[in-house]
């Protein structure tokens, strides 16, 4: 083994990061967000960034598999995968993700999320060490840039009085006029030609009026709307139906495989999922019933970047569109993304991203879009330094918080503005 790429520490750095009012299915985004920054330290100097979820389940097991990577290799990545993680099955069981919006969490998707932040630092240490970019790693680039959608929010003006938060300056968008006019912000700031709207806030109509609106202002540029689920089999029809002639795609207008391939079946617009294939073990069922035609993959979900890349195969060989979702994440993980959608030959559309409504970063300069894309970077590892000051700030809003927001909820944050909210029984409408 070479000793230079032995690890010799891993810090584990969880922080509170600002996020604006932006509303969904759930309720609405807290004050700030806690995010995991995970470094691999290796004994030749190099240090490797990795990125995820920073709600406590996540941390908890993120400290043990720190310990265990102490004395490995960073090339050893699939050894990361066979460390024994214990999980509390019982508490994990039936508790719902970081947002509530991926579906029921179970003790394998918690792994896989915390491994993924763990394989993508020992990638970007492997890089630097190298010399060598992380796509580089994974077979080489296919493309020099990668496209990103605009990623629109129903959304307050600000937090509710008393709720402490960052100031930003997007406003309220809350109506189709407020819908459009929140979109061609985005595309002036970071050249956006696509868009996809978070529904699942409003009765549908209200929302199929906003997808119209968009279709008017933005005339043959790709639109997406995603409800995450909180439509019955009948109103997903009556949506796709409305909205046939200027939807790039329905992204889980319903909940779960068997009511997607009724819609699919149904309808002619394709179907999009980031909640009902998020797991190797549920492609079969899902690709077989033809419940969907575009998988939006996430390499926190997924395990990291070479189960991405896996991932894609599988779906070319099925004739199964790919592209990538996207959760509130910071320069880390847009990087990572960056680097192995590089590579994915059958990525076809445009990834999503919440980059743009992150006032704050842990990077020393943040990411770029231009033209709505992001540069592939040819620099070592991820081509992204941290800033230590903002990290260490950022930290220290964690360690002062009473809890309330180290675990992401946003039903809860929603309570504060009506006290008789709960989260939804879907479908809602």
């Amino acid at each position: 083994m070479n000793r230079e790429l032995t690890v010799v520490d891993v810090r584990l750095t969880p922080v509170l990061v600002a996020d604006p009012p932006l509303l969904n299915a759930q309720g609405v985004h807290q004050p700030y967000t806690p995010r995991l920054i995970v470094e691999v330290v290796t004994a030749g100097g190099a240090t490797g960034l990795g990125e995820t979820y920073g709600d406590t389940d996540y941390l908890e097991l993120a400290r043990p598999l720190a310990e265990h990577l102490v004395g490995r290799s960073v090339t050893d990545v699939n050894a990361l995968f066979g460390l024994g993680l214990d999980v509390d099955e019982d508490r994990v069981r039936g508790a719902l993700d970081a947002g509530g919006l991926r579906g029921v969490r179970s003790a394998d998707k918690l792994r896989l999320s915390v491994l993924s932040a763990f394989e993508v630092a020992c990638l970007d240490a492997q890089g630097r060490a190298l010399g060598l970019p992380v796509h580089a790693l994974l077979g080489g680039r296919v493309r020099d840039s990668v496209e990103y959608s605009a990623y629109l929010f129903y959304k307050w003006g600000a937090h509710p009085d008393g709720v402490r938060g960052e100031p930003d300056d997007w406003g309220a968008a809350l109506d189709p006029a407020g819908i459009v006019a929140q979109a061609r912000l985005l595309a002036e700031r970071y050249g956006f030609t696509s868009f996809k709207l978070k529904g699942g806030v409003f009765p549908p109509e209200q929302e199929v009026a906003a997808v119209h609106a968009l279709a008017e202002a933005f005339p043959g540029q790709p639109l997406r709307l995603d409800p995450n689920g909180a439509w019955s089999v009948p109103t997903s029809l009556k949506v796709a139906a409305e909205l046939a002639d200027v939807l790039e795609y329905l992204e889980d207008p319903t909940l779960g495989t068997p009511a997607m391939a009724e819609v699919a079946a149904g309808s002619g617009v394709p179907l999009a999922t980031n909640m009902c294939v998020t797991t190797f073990g549920e492609i079969r069922e899902a690709f077989l019933r033809d419940a969907v035609q575009v998988v939006l993959s996430d390499h926190h979900y997924w395990g990291g970047l070479r189960n991405t890349r896996h991932l894609a195969a599988i779906c070319a060989a099925f004739g199964v569109g790919v592209s990538m979702h996207s959760n509130t994440h910071l320069g880390i993980s847009l990087a990572a993304m960056t680097q192995v959608a590089a590579t994915v030959p059958n990525l076809h559309h445009a990834c999503d991203s919440h980059y743009p409504w992150q006032s704050e970063d842990v990077l020393t300069e943040r990411i770029e879009f231009r033209d709505g894309r992001v540069a592939v970077s040819e620099q070592p590892g991820l081509g992204v330094e941290l800033d230590r000051e903002e990290l260490a700030r950022l930290h220290r809003r964690w360690a002062e918080d009473d809890g309330r927001l180290r675990e992401r909820d946003d039903a809860a944050a929603m309570r504060v503005a009506e006290p008789g909210w709960r989260t939804p029984v879907m479908p809602r409408w």
